[in-house]
């Protein structure tokens, strides 16, 4: 993952933390006297947050053609939905970044249920990669230099870490309550954006029976590709996959309720045999729905 002249020191100024599922921190310190260079492979789901909270770094594009500087209390957001976007960083003597790696799925669900805050739907932004610069305030200073010293037994410091990354994050898209809102790296088209939350409410309350997906395109106004597309970057899934998981999670609420049995369940979320909703409820908790049950006690 790490590599410069020296492995084993290009390693030591790197430090990943996995946080949950689509979440990663990454720390990297280079207190050698030489720069460093390492890379990451990061595919097209991941927004990246970049923070140099001291020293300078530059990361490299394209195999070098293009260059990004970061430097002392600056941030730098970095977003590109149609591509991998490996990171090649270069580190002076004395620098330290941190990087918070966030899926689209995964930043949505922080944001909001229904996505209304940062959906990337409008014909002119839809595709549109986002690099975005700005500086780090004194709050965000903060929780980085906690983030980068501290000293944690290691059995609390990814609480410690999960915690200081929403911290940040939330620090990150604190603005004045006057901020024009096309300051936001994520433009907002409203039409596209209601057009796309009716498909999400139509097949929730017809989940027993969906539209197909022509018809609901047809039925909301919206081109089969921009549904699609659009609901995939609202909601980081395909519909029918969104669907699934949601017929599953209603599936075990239903089931610990204790009002229905399992083949009532299965009909409810739409599954005309009871093996057939077995086998998705195994594939989506790993256990029968009989097991589940018997797990609640």
């Amino acid at each position: 993952m790490a590599i410069s002249d020296s492995k084993n020191v290009a390693e030591s100024i790197l430090e990943e933390t996995r946080l949950e599922a689509g979440f990663f921190v990454l720390k990297f310190t280079n207190e050698t006297l030489d720069k460093q260079r390492l890379e990451r492979d990061i595919d097209s789901q991941f927004i990246q947050f970049h923070f140099c909270v001291k020293g300078s770094a530059l990361f490299h594009f394209n195999h070098g053609a293009y260059q990004l500087p970061l430097r002392e209390e600056q941030s730098l957001l970095l977003y590109n939905p149609q591509r991998n976007l490996p990171m090649n960083l270069e580190l002076e003597p004395d620098t330290w970044v941190l990087s918070l790696l966030i899926s689209i799925q995964k930043f949505h669900s922080l944001f909001s249920r229904e996505a209304n805050y940062i959906p990337f739907l409008s014909e002119e932004n839809k595709d549109r990669k986002y690099y975005k610069d700005g500086i780090i305030t004194p709050s965000m200073a903060i929780v980085l230099n906690q983030l980068v010293n501290y000293n944690l037994h290691p059995n609390i410091k990814d609480l410690y870490f999960k915690g200081k990354s929403y911290e940040l994050l939330s620090l990150y898209f604190t603005r004045p309550a006057d901020a024009d809102i096309a300051q936001c790296p994520f433009l907002v088209d409203e039409d596209n954006v209601a057009k796309i939350k009716r498909a999400k409410e139509i097949v929730i309350a017809r989940m027993a029976e969906p539209p197909t997906l022509q018809e609901l395109s047809e039925e909301i106004g919206l081109s089969l590709n921009k549904l699609k597309e659009g609901f995939k970057q609202i909601y980081g899934d395909s519909v029918f996959s969104f669907l699934f998981d949601y017929k599953m999670e209603v599936a075990r609420q239903l089931l610990e309720s204790g009002a229905h049995n399992v083949n009532e369940v299965g009909l409810k979320v739409g599954y005309s045999t009871a093996s057939h909703f077995i086998a998705a409820f195994k594939k989506k908790f790993g256990t029968t729905p009989k097991k589940y049950l018997m797990s609640m006690g």
